[in-house]
């Protein structure tokens, strides 16, 4: 299905390369390497649980909450502004 001026599939690859970089920045952040037993943020004991679920973890829940929520936006929009497809 053609949309506008864009040729047949060009959607579908968007969607596949906005797939494909939350997979690749998802992959980045996974652990590695020796966890700890103490959070490095807060210095909490991190609960057995977690340190047998993500081994590599270096901080307790809570704080992993934290972070999390800080976040960062992903930075790059493929669709562009109406702007920006009117020119």
């Amino acid at each position: 299905m053609a949309n506008g001026w864009a040729r047949d599939g060009a959607v579908q690859e968007q969607i596949d390369d906005t797939v494909s970089d939350a997979v690749k920045e998802a992959r980045l952040r996974l652990l590695s390497g020796k966890g700890a037993d103490y959070c490095d943020d807060c210095g909490e004991r991190i609960a057995e649980a977690r340190r047998k679920a993500l081994p590599a973890s270096r901080t307790c829940i809570g704080c992993q909450t934290l972070r999390d929520a800080e976040g960062r936006p992903s930075g790059f929009n493929r669709r562009g502004s109406k702007d920006s497809q009117l020119r």
